[in-house]
């Protein structure tokens, strides 16, 4: 079995590619961007197109990051810089990327989701103890640095669990 080549779609063909692509998840208007470019037959198609998708409403970013950030916030718990380097990897400005995770963290405790966090990803294990041992200290930090947690606050909510926590040297913040 050979690599299946996609046709080039006219502008017909390619705006029911556009509607399938976006029934199936909400997508960055750099994301549908660079899916229509692989499968447009012409620049005036891709262009025409993507006018057509702002016209209607279906491709804006402000309202996409806004909804992609609450979505990470609530069903995931991950923190600013996690939700603001997804949005950059999906191809959203970093100015909007930024308003988008600055509303969707009003008023949202970093070191209160920082406890969710770890009760979520932790769950049936006794922290005190188990962040007694050294690699699981620094393996919890990790974890709480990926998901996007800012080092201070990290720090602060693992010093409530052991205390060699005052072996980590602070990088600076991102």
């Amino acid at each position: 079995m050979g690599i299946r080549n996609n046709p080039k779609l006219d502008e017909k063909s390619l705006w029911e590619y556009a509607l399938r692509v976006l029934s199936q998840r909400a997508h960055s208007a750099g994301e549908i961007r660079q899916k229509l470019l692989k499968r447009a037959q012409s620049a005036a198609d891709l262009e025409a197109v993507l006018a057509k998708l702002r016209e209607y409403e279906m491709v804006d970013d402000r309202r996409f990051s806004e909804a992609f950030a609450a979505a990470r916030l609530q069903n995931d718990g991950f923190g600013r810089y996690r939700i603001l380097n997804d949005l950059r990897r999906k191809r959203v400005s970093a100015a909007v990327a930024e308003g988008a995770v600055n509303r969707a963290f009003t008023g949202t405790d970093e070191q209160q989701l920082i406890e969710r966090y770890l009760t979520r990803k932790y769950r049936n294990i006794d922290l005190t103890q188990f962040l007694k041992e050294e690699k699981n200290l620094a393996s919890a930090y990790r974890r709480l640095r990926t998901a996007g947690f800012s080092s201070g606050s990290a720090v602060a909510v693992l010093k409530r669990y052991s205390q060699r926590v005052e072996d980590f040297s602070e990088p600076p913040e991102d």
